[in-house]
């Protein structure tokens, strides 16, 4: 269940095939977990890794569900029940919560695509919990070594 190597990072998940739809659990209604994911190929030079995950499918644009930053470059996994690293620090997401709040589409639409996208920099992003999306777009110019996406569909 592996995403394509778009970017340099190889993203992959035992819950869900890349292009896939997300388990049920998942979802914000129904469990409110987040799927394991795992990558390879941070490149050396890593000082931090970010992970966002966003629905670009939802009403009014990209909507965040999930923000980590900090991630020490020596970290494999995250989601599917295990903690965040020590460092690692999750923002608000569009819900208004810190951490993740799954997908919760309009009822009746086409299945929305959850991007899950894990970011390799090369130099620290120092973005506090109070941080945006739009921040982390912002810190990452100029410092961005590779990524690596993973794409899951979700529909109610």
């Amino acid at each position: 269940m592996t995403g394509q190597p778009r970017g340099g990072i190889r993203m992959r998940s035992n819950d869900f095939d890349d292009h896939r739809t997300l388990p049920r659990w998942c979802g914000k209604d129904e469990g409110n977990r987040p799927p394991a994911l795992e990558w390879d190929g941070v490149p050396e030079g890593t000082a931090e890794l970010a992970l966002i995950c966003e629905d670009p499918d939802a009403p009014g644009g990209n909507f965040l569900h999930w923000l980590v930053s900090a991630i020490p470059p020596s970290t494999r996994g995250l989601g599917g029940g295990a903690e965040l690293p020590p460092d690692a620090v999750e923002h608000r997401n569009d819900f208004g919560r810190r951490g993740w709040d799954g997908p919760r589409p309009p009822a009746g639409d086409q299945p929305h695509r959850y991007f899950f996208r894990l970011y390799a920099v090369s130099r620290p992003l120092r973005l506090t919990a109070e941080s945006t999306s739009d921040d982390l777009r912002d810190a990452l110019h100029g410092a961005e070594l590779a990524h690596g996406d993973l794409v899951g569909l979700y529909q109610r």
